[in-house]
């Protein structure tokens, strides 16, 4: 048997020269900087099973109830991006034979309606008619009482466009009274805004580490409420998925038993930017979050910038920008990176750039950082700005709290 190989090892220079070497400052819709802490738990491996893993995951479960506001015992993490989060949320409550009615606004919220369908589920999409409005508890109400729905998804924040859904808590009441589950994605408002699961009546909520929890990629939370529990344990077999089958994920996250090989440091890291949330307290993040994100809103329009969606409907997480007319979006972004190490994101279709405002993104210098860059990069382009006038409008709303 010869062991001389026929495929050639290929000469592979170290990643530091791949990497730049400043890093990128990530001022997008995700991921985004982490704390120190965080870094350090995801450099350090341990068993998946045993008494300290056990330990971990107690702890990791109870802080994201405080983070959830929910009381309910069934929050799992999973190997995942916030999408297999999504997968599971979906999965487990929708399966041929139930009837979901799906909040349309953008990308996300229609990739709930894929999923849905994908497993089987009679799919309704209800949309708002309006790229730049949410769909109203109006017309959930009208469309829960012309017909029978077993489930209800929608996004709290629409990440490719900046919509947030401002009338979420009384559309899951609404969907509640009438006998419907809702399935909630809180992707990039989770600790960033207020949103607590069991007031408002969401029955499944899930988001990602790498969002306002400023924690890695790869390691998300889903949250059930008692209802929709109940609706997973009558769920019919054969279940669809394996790795996110709620059942099987409560044997480890609540029983401490095997489901697969558990990615041990993405949730000593997602442990860690729990543990800040729960340190720095909810109220003072929304309020941090809050303050940041106007003050950026109120720098962008000083400069001349056009915000994509009205106030009043407006994700404070994720900022859409409207492009200035002859400006080429992906040249300003990718001017951003390459003269001052800034990295924001582009959209799905629309002449927007997207700022990211989530956990370790609000903080005042890299709000300063971003606005000069992407003022720099625009006027470079050719779009008449005030720069300078933005500078200080953003500083001023900063130092003052208001």
């Amino acid at each position: 048997m010869s062991t001389t190989t026929s495929v050639p090892a290929p000469s592979v220079a170290p990643l530091s020269e791949v990497l730049p070497a400043d890093p990128t400052l990530l001022m997008g819709a995700g991921p985004v900087p982490i704390p120190k802490e965080v870094a350090r738990a995801n450099g350090i491996v341990i068993n998946h099973l045993g008494p300290t893993m056990d330990a971990v995951v107690a702890r990791v479960r109870d802080m994201a109830g405080y983070v959830f506001q929910t009381r309910s015992d069934k929050i799992f993490g999973l190997a995942a991006p916030a999408s297999g989060a999504m997968e599971m949320a979906v999965a487990n409550v929708c399966w041929p034979g139930r009837k979901v009615l799906s909040l349309t606004i953008g990308t996300f919220s229609a990739r709930l309606a894929e999923m849905a369908s994908n497993v089987g589920a009679d799919v309704i999409r209800l949309e708002s008619g309006d790229v730049r409005q949410p769909v109203s508890a109006e017309q959930v109400r009208r469309e829960l009482e012309r017909q029978k729905v077993d489930v209800v998804t929608m996004v709290h924040g629409e990440t490719s466009c900046g919509v947030k859904t401002v009338e979420l808590p009384e559309i899951c009441r609404l969907a509640r009274s009438h006998g419907a589950l809702t399935i909630v994605d809180a992707v990039v408002t989770l600790s960033a805004m207020p949103m607590p699961m069991d007031d408002w009546a969401i029955d499944v909520c899930f988001t990602a580490g790498q969002k306002a929890l400023s924690s890695i990629p790869g390691v998300s939370l889903c949250a059930f409420s008692p209802n929709a529990w109940r609706a997973v344990e009558t769920h019919a077999a054969p279940r669809p998925h394996w790795c996110y089958d709620a059942v099987r994920a409560q044997k480890f996250w609540g029983e401490h038993q095997y489901h697969y090989t558990a990615p041990t440091s993405g949730i000593l890291a997602l442990h860690e930017a729990l543990r800040l949330v729960t340190e720095e307290t909810l109220e003072r993040r929304f309020a941090r979050h809050e303050l940041c994100s106007t003050a950026m809103q109120a720098g962008l329009e000083a400069m001349g910038l056009e915000l994509f969606i009205p106030q009043s409907v407006r994700l404070n997480s994720v900022l859409a920008v409207a492009v200035p007319d002859g400006a080429d979006g992906a040249r300003v972004r990718d001017r951003m990176t390459t003269q001052f190490g800034v990295e924001i994101s582009g959209a799905f279709g629309l002449n927007i750039v997207r700022i990211g405002q989530m956990g370790e993104q609000c903080r005042p210098a890299n709000l300063l950082r971003t606005l000069e860059a992407l003022g720099r990069s625009l006027v470079a382009e050719g779009a008449s700005l005030d720069v300078d006038a933005g500078m200080a409008t953003l500083a001023g709303k900063l130092a003052a709290g208001v």
